[in-house]
């Protein structure tokens, strides 16, 4: 009877103690589980923080720069936007005698900042650049051309026939808007800035090439 009664009890602590171990593994566990996730989650937001603060960055870098050629109508002479921010390109340029001008005035937005004014000359013909003394561009504004001392652009040039220069402008696509008289072919832009080129006509061919500029 002592016996039965021990071993019951013995079994019965035996059976406490493996449901305690079992309770406290199974409580151990799920703390570490908890602890983990916690530590993944606190790990993970400056992480995703950081790689969207990288991200702006990123997109930040890699801003689209200004195109290295600009259109025909902003300038007819010179494709290259670095080339055309020097004097001497069009010099090169030029088949004759010139002469160059310099003449000081105030900026258009802030008087007290000079900007300059250089006018190219040779025979009949001119150009004429501002110069922002701030930005330091040279920005072609006026051109007038009666002679074919300097050549434009896609062979445009006085002398060229009438035929011919409206294939060529034709070629730039939508690019252009293209009006025709008797006497003159303008070509304008399609959109944006006021710009355009007039090719005077004479005898089916062209005798005078003036560009009007947009300068802000």
């Amino acid at each position: 009877m002592l016996i039965r009664r021990y071993s019951s009890l013995r079994y019965t602590y035996s059976l406490s103690v493996r449901l305690m171990l079992l309770l406290l593994f199974v409580n151990t566990f799920a703390v570490a589980c908890s602890s983990d996730t916690a530590s993944e989650e606190e790990n993970f937001v400056p992480e995703e923080r950081s790689n969207a603060i990288t991200d702006t960055a990123s997109v930040r870098r890699r801003a689209p720069a200004a195109p290295a050629t600009v259109s025909l109508l902003s300038n007819p002479f010179v494709a290259s936007r670095s080339q055309g921010n020097s004097l001497s390109t069009y010099i090169e340029q030029i088949d004759a005698d010139l002469t160059l001008d310099a003449d000081a005035i105030e900026n258009r937005h802030k008087s007290d900042v000079t900007d300059t004014i250089f006018t190219l000359r040779f025979g009949n013909s001119m150009m004429e650049f501002y110069a922002p003394s701030q930005s330091g561009e040279l920005l072609l504004q006026v051109a007038d051309i009666q002679s074919p001392d300097i050549t434009l652009r896609d062979n445009l040039r006085v002398g060229m026939s009438q035929s011919e220069l409206l294939n060529k402008l034709k070629a730039q696509g939508q690019e252009l808007d293209i009006t025709q008289s008797n006497n003159e072919i303008i070509a304008s832009n399609h959109e944006g800035a006021p710009m355009s080129l007039h090719f005077h006509l004479k005898n089916g061919k062209v005798n005078r090439i003036r560009y009007e500029g947009y300068v802000d």
